[in-house]
């Protein structure tokens, strides 16, 4: 079903447009918003975009000290709590301490993430990629889950990649028990796990008032790529061997505040009421891949499959109940 859903509305909105352009006009008072990863790169400039609309803004962070100063200038009204996605307990701690403030959750905004890390296992022994980006951001979900009902129409959006095209879900050894270790293979699949997940939350929300989204911000300089060496980005194309950036990347590249747009518009727009469960690029729904798509671009089919999310979904529950 996902995948005829992938058909582009017509946003309006450029590929570049900033968050702060994308929120122009959409009031969130009286909103409740959590934005993982919120205090640097794009997910600085999410909770700016969505404080400006009027939100309040929780941002659950694994170093609160330097949260707190990085938020310091955002004007809007900003909490920050602890938490840590590849720990479990930390996680579930967070999500009773927010229902114990028996607020109702509109928009819940699953940005943080890791790539391309050297090989490392967190939580329950699950291989870091996989566990920091899918399985920490499930389990905050499921908890928050009752206040995303109170809400009434809530939104969920997990943020994928284009480095979907790397790799399905690793359906037979997810967590790299007896394969061998390929940074970027176990990227690709943290990264279909995000957009399964949004689809998953969507088949079990759409009855009940919530609605998922999976984003593609787009290609973007932020913290995400401490793990790689300018050697690395120079072979991905990414820089120059001088460390320079090829003009042909600066034109496709965004900003910090042009990759949080297609995240906040998923969040916020007025265009995707009574839909849900689709992967957006952008500012816009994305369309499926086809022959011709290009390797940045469009929705490959395993992410849209519905019975992949279920599978996803099981397989994940059953990975978070041992943890």
């Amino acid at each position: 079903m996902a995948a005829q859903d992938q058909n582009p509305v017509g946003s309006g909105f450029p590929a570049k447009s900033t968050a702060a352009e994308v929120v122009r006009g959409i009031d969130l008072s009286g909103k409740n918003a959590i934005v993982t990863g919120g205090y640097s790169g794009i997910g600085l400039e999410t909770v700016r975009a969505l404080a400006s609309a009027g939100a309040r803004v929780t941002v659950p962070a694994r170093r609160p000290d330097v949260a707190a100063e990085a938020l310091a200038a955002v004007a809007g009204e900003i909490e920050i709590a602890a938490m840590d996605l590849g720990d479990v307990a930390s996680v579930r701690k967070f999500g009773d301490e927010y229902a114990e403030t028996g607020r109702p959750l509109h928009i819940l905004i699953n940005n943080a993430g890791v790539m391309a890390t050297p090989f490392g296992r967190v939580g329950n022994g699950w291989e870091t990629q996989f566990g920091t980006n899918h399985l920490g951001h499930m389990a905050l979900a499921m908890k928050l889950a009752p206040a995303l009902q109170e809400a009434e129409g809530a939104r969920v959006v997990a943020l994928s990649s284009t480095g979907h095209v790397r790799s399905d879900v690793i359906w037979d050894d997810p967590n790299y028990t007896t394969r061998s270790y390929d940074k970027w293979e176990a990227y690709g699949q943290a990264k279909s796990a995000n957009a399964l997940f949004a689809l998953g939350v969507d088949l079990l929300g759409r009855d009940i008032g919530v609605r998922a989204f999976s984003v593609h911000p787009g290609g973007i300089f932020t913290p995400l790529q401490r793990h790689l060496t300018d050697e690395e980005m120079a072979a991905l194309g990414w820089k120059n061997p001088d460390g320079t950036i090829p003009d042909m990347v600066k034109a496709m590249f965004k900003t910090p505040e042009q990759g949080a747009s297609t995240t906040v518009w998923a969040a916020t727009s007025p265009q995707l009421n009574g839909k849900g469960g689709v992967y957006c690029e952008d500012c816009d729904i994305a369309k499926l891949a086809g022959p011709d798509s290009q390797r940045w671009e469009h929705a490959r089919e395993w992410i849209v499959d519905d019975a992949r999310a279920e599978r996803l979904w099981a397989m994940s529950e059953k990975l978070l109940a041992d943890a």
